[in-house]
């Protein structure tokens, strides 16, 4: 029988959440032995993952948003040999790597999830941090990470697009030259994907086919057209009819050289540097997710079956 003991790990701010008490507390009367623990300022999280680890906990609920979950999934796949498993309780303004794989929205319905047998996933590592999402450059992560907490509380994700659309003046492209097996690309940017996920900056769709469990890192350039302005104003408001721009790739690894830097968003996390490699690591992490989650590659080959 499976230990039904897991550790809630909980952004601070969530602290006074009614539905994720409720949900905590139904969890218990069925049976789950469900310790929380609350984060409030940075390295929390990695710490509280290892105390919970010493404490025997094998079973992990990350509550919080991108940040949290990155946090959390790069302290769990440090551990060597923890065998614990991770449930992604998305709490945060974007929630966009729980979005694209189906994880509910909703308290009650992801902590169900607890219930689902954990599936290996990759992880994404760039000078020596993991990642489970997507690692963005380019004016979309400028936006993301220029996004304040305040304007996110009364506007949620379209606080992404309303930041966007007032930064026109500070636009410009960057230049980049990504070097992977069999791939070479060299120009001016206006966005890039690199990841496991789907979607990054509260819903923008970078890699619309990445899988999490496929070992690859899926690449997408979106390479600066003469027209910017009006292209990337396209891009924050959704239109996406342009989606043949875009250079995509799927690679085991893939090496990012810029003679200015660029501003790397890992998930909530800044990084920059004039080179950087970015290399998938295979298998690092269970994670709950739900049954035909379209990011894992079993589940996308069934959806695709003829009839």
């Amino acid at each position: 029988m499976t230990q039904r003991r897991a550790m809630l790990i909980l952004h601070g701010k969530q602290a006074l959440n009614e539905d994720v008490r409720n949900g905590v507390a139904e969890k218990r009367r069925q049976g789950w032995e469900l310790d929380v623990r609350l984060t409030w300022e940075a390295g929390d999280a990695q710490r509280l993952v290892h105390e919970a680890l010493a404490a025997g906990h094998r079973h992990i609920v990350a509550g919080g948003g991108d940040g949290t979950l990155r946090d959390i999934a790069e302290a769990l796949a440090l551990a060597a040999d923890s065998g614990a498993s991770l449930t992604i309780l998305p709490l945060g303004t974007a929630n966009d790597f729980a979005r694209a794989a189906g994880v509910p929205l909703e308290v009650a319905q992801a902590l169900e999830l607890m219930e689902v047998a954990p599936r290996p996933v990759d992880l994404g590592e760039v000078g020596g941090k993991l990642f489970l999402n997507m690692a963005t450059g380019g004016f979309g992560s400028q936006v993301t990470a220029n996004t304040s907490e305040d304007l996110k509380k009364v506007l949620g994700g379209a606080a992404y697009l309303f930041t966007g659309l007032t930064r026109f003046g500070e636009l410009h492209a960057a230049h980049g030259e990504l070097t992977g097996p069999d791939f070479h690309w060299r120009g001016d940017l206006l966005a890039l994907g690199i990841g496991n996920g789907r979607q990054a900056g509260g819903g923008h769709v970078l890699c619309p086919t990445a899988l999490a469990d496929d070992g690859l890192l899926d690449i997408s350039i979106l390479p600066a057209p003469q027209e910017v302005v009006s292209t990337l104003r396209s891009l924050l408001e959704g239109g996406l009819g342009f989606d043949n721009m875009f250079i995509r790739a799927r690679l085991p690894w893939v090496e990012l050289k810029s003679a200015q830097g660029l501003d790397i968003n890992l998930d909530g996390e800044p990084l920059s540097g004039e080179a950087l490699r970015f290399v998938a690591r295979p298998g690092a992490l269970k994670v709950h997710l739900p049954d035909g989650s379209p990011v894992l590659s079993q589940s996308s080959a069934l959806l695709s079956r003829p009839d």
